[in-house]
């Protein structure tokens, strides 16, 4: 029989570096539309899965791949950060798992993959608006717009991020409703004959966009990881939030989805991102085409927000922690809110958005399906390495049931990461070895004390 482990060492629920008396917490509505903008933020983006395989396959994609890839993701994400309340989220889950070496490579690779993706969403933004102001087509005015508008958003989320999930809420309403209306308009026109259709004669099946389509729509439900130390009550309100936004996020997707393909006969190959504002010209008029494509900015926005904040909060659960010197932990007097992390999250964000940046955030999509493996391979271990630590809420199943619910959607992975082109692979190498040098880098500053480090170090756990 199995001696119990010893105890962990207190992890910050609230973090160490709070500078004001009572700072604001995240409540549980906030925290399911951070999560919402985490994933999703709203149906933009799904619609070449249409044109990848079809209506019936995407339709039955966005139905079952939830349960293959998302609500696994969330349920770890749930055990893990109730367990560990840290703003280091995955960082510290690997850590416990695997050591320090593999917590530092965990927030590379996720830190990475963050930033880079952020990067898209202030220029999403523009290419909504320079449909109204063609100006902002190319040259300085489209550089200054970016800029601007990517230093303007920095600020909002600086301003508290209490204040960024209720923006968040209105952001998420607001992007939706649009949709909410077609869906309501489309209802008398649709015709239930067009759902069960596998796609258009002559039209070749793109299994590449297919599989890639639905999995970015549906990823990254471990970031709100991050923000755990600012939840209120997080061993209670985590779960709920996950389980409601699992159950919104599935539901912003399929509605809209249902009533265009049901209600729109177009050629299948139209159906690229951004088609559902021209399919709200065909069912409704201009009218709401215009108001989707705000919504969609809107949207961008939102993403934006809840990305930035999981890559600040990231910065400073890292130092909270002891794997950043102390500096990368400090927050703002009146905000209370990392600028630190904030400012190192947005200026590597603005030299990317400067950039063609295809294959980089293809390589940050690598990097972060790296990660993903070592978050299953962690989860499963801590599992198998601590069965007796108490978890307030654990997956309802043994090891083994565990093992195979992890196997699946780890085989997706490797297969998106397999199909990766080679310039893919080399920029993931570089990033890759940077993050371990970076690693031995803080070893040799830590026992040179060449900086301040946090005194709340993740030790290394072992049986007796």
């Amino acid at each position: 029989m199995e001696s119990p482990p010893k105890p962990l060492p207190d992890l910050p629920i609230t973090t160490t570096t709070t500078t004001t008396p009572n700072p604001k917490k995240l409540t549980l509505i906030p925290l399911i539309f951070l999560i919402y903008f985490e994933v999703a933020g709203g149906p933009y983006g799904e619609e070449p899965a249409v044109q990848a395989a079809g209506p019936l396959l995407a339709i039955l994609g966005f139905l079952i791949f939830p349960f293959i890839w998302s609500v696994p993701e969330a349920l770890i994400t749930a055990e893990l950060s109730t367990t560990f309340p840290g703003n280091g989220g995955f960082v510290i889950w690997a850590d416990r798992a695997f050591g320090p070496f593999w917590g530092s490579l965990m927030g590379t690779w996720k830190f990475l993959s963050g930033v880079i993706n952020i990067a898209a969403f202030p220029v999403l933004c523009i290419d909504y608006m320079e449909k109204v102001i063609p100006a902002l087509e190319s040259g300085w005015p489209r550089y200054l717009a970016v800029g601007v508008s990517t230093l303007f958003l920095s600020f909002l989320n600086f301003t508290g991020l209490a204040i960024v999930g209720y923006v968040a809420v209105v952001l998420g309403l607001v992007s939706l409703s649009p949709f909410i209306v077609m869906s309501l308009i489309a209802i008398p026109k649709i015709k239930p004959h067009r759902w069960l259709s596998l796609g258009q004669k002559g039209v070749k099946k793109d299994w590449n966009l297919f599989f890639n389509t639905l999995f970015w729509n549906l990823n990254f439900w471990d970031n709100v990881s991050t923000l755990a130390g600012e939840v209120e009550k997080p061993r209670k309100t985590f779960p709920k939030a996950l389980f409601v936004a699992v159950i919104f996020t599935c539901m912003a997707y399929l509605v809209p989805l249902f009533a265009v393909i049901g209600s729109v006969n177009v050629d299948q190959r139209k159906w690229e991102s951004g088609f559902h504002a021209e399919a709200a010209e065909i069912i409704a008029g201009k009218w709401l085409k215009y108001w989707i494509e705000v919504g969609a900015v809107l949207s961008g926005i939102g993403l934006f927000e809840a990305q930035l904040s999981s890559s600040a909060y990231q910065v400073l659960g890292m130092a909270d922690i002891g794997f950043l010197p102390r500096f990368f932990a400090v927050r703002s007097k009146r905000f209370d809110t990392p600028w630190v992390g904030i400012l190192i999250s947005t200026l590597i964000t603005l030299g990317v958005s400067y950039m063609n940046f295809t294959d980089i955030i293809s390589s940050a999509n690598f990097l972060y399906s790296l990660g993903m493996l070592l978050e299953f391979a962690s989860f499963i271990w801590l599992r198998r390495k601590m069965p007796t630590l108490k978890r307030p809420y654990r997956v309802p199943m043994k090891l083994p049931g565990l093992v195979i619910m992890c196997l699946i959607p780890s085989g997706f992975l490797i297969f998106v990461m397999a199909i990766a082109t080679k310039t893919v692979y080399l920029v993931s190498a570089i990033m890759s070895v940077a993050g371990i040098g970076w690693f031995f880098l803080m070893k040799y500053c830590k026992a040179k004390k060449l900086f301040k480090f946090s005194a709340i170090e993740i030790e290394d756990i072992e049986e007796e």
